[in-house]
């Protein structure tokens, strides 16, 4: 709590730009993408969702933003707002605190932080998800820290931050998860919080449809093969890796971690909206999310 805010600076940090373009130019568009079943690698798996995402943001920021709002904390589709969840710790705690947003996006999260008094860094791997962050910075006359970079190489010295989380951010998307793990906790500060949410593993099994077909299970939860868009000569365009609940507590563990808390949010009447495979009809009866509340030993 006592470092220097500009410190933290050692990434690349987003230029401010006057205005965020319609879309991107049509040619950055990539062939029709197919589904597979097969591995991917870090390397492969980096490439493939810096471009997805980096085609992808405006589409996203479109569909979500409203949700989202510009400096709300909320955790998943469900809704679960920091606000009221206290996941991060108390309220009056985060004042002062150095933050880390893994996989920010547009910084919504790194936003409300901000402005309970903590000092966010937010970070990810797509630069058009940081030009969101910054056109909104602009609109409302503000500023938060953006870094772009991969969350298996963070570009900050140890023990920078007091507290690190990510809301749906990098993990689903990154081939070494015990590796990334150990870079979080690298960055921390001995007793930081790592708190992150992802697509609850057991989702993995069924369709990700919102309606009745997204109710029977297709696959097996056991099967980690990743899924993988290729496009046709089989380069991969968007790749997403599976482990189990028994597989994050183990990794989580191998990298320095003890877990806390593991929070499932349960789907709320107010919640009427579809997100993807998320749904008020799946959501009655599977859990959509899954939220790792952990402490660096």
């Amino acid at each position: 709590m006592n470092q220097e805010h500009g410190a933290h600076q050692q990434g690349t940090p987003v230029p401010a730009v006057p205005a965020v373009p319609e879309r991107l130019p049509a040619g950055a568009e990539p062939p029709e993408a197919e589904a597979a079943r097969r591995p991917s690698g870090a390397a492969e798996s980096a490439r493939a969702n810096r471009g997805w995402w980096d085609r992808n943001a405006d589409e996203y920021q479109d569909a979500h933003g409203t949700f989202l709002g510009d400096d709300r904390f909320v955790w998943c589709p469900e809704g679960l707002d920091e606000m009221e969840a206290g996941l991060l710790g108390p309220l009056e705690s985060l004042s002062g605190l150095d933050v880390l947003e893994i996989g920010a996006g547009a910084a919504q999260c790194s936003r409300w932080l901000a402005a309970q008094g903590a000092r966010p860094v937010a970070l990810d791997l797509s630069h058009r998800q940081l030009q969101h962050a910054r056109r909104i910075d602009e609109e409302r006359s503000g500023a938060v820290a953006l870094v772009q970079a991969d969350a298996g190489v963070l570009p900050f010295r140890d023990g920078a931050f007091d507290l690190a989380c990510s809301a749906y951010g990098a993990i689903p998307f990154v081939a070494d998860q015990v590796g990334v793990f150990r870079e979080v906790r690298r960055v921390l500060r001995p007793g930081g919080r790592w708190v992150f949410s992802v697509t609850h593993p057991v989702r993995w099994a069924f369709p990700d449809e919102p309606g009745p077909e997204g109710l029977t299970a297709s696959m097996s939860y056991f099967d980690r093969t990743p899924y993988v868009e290729q496009d046709e000569s089989g380069r991969a365009v968007y790749v997403e890796h599976h482990r189990t609940l028994g597989d994050r507590v183990r990794d989580l563990g191998a990298a320095g971690f003890r877990l806390l808390d593991l929070v499932e949010p349960e789907w709320p009447a107010w919640n009427t909206q579809e997100w993807g495979g998320w749904s008020p009809l799946r959501g009655a009866v599977l859990p959509g999310t899954a939220i790792f509340v952990c402490v660096r030993d």
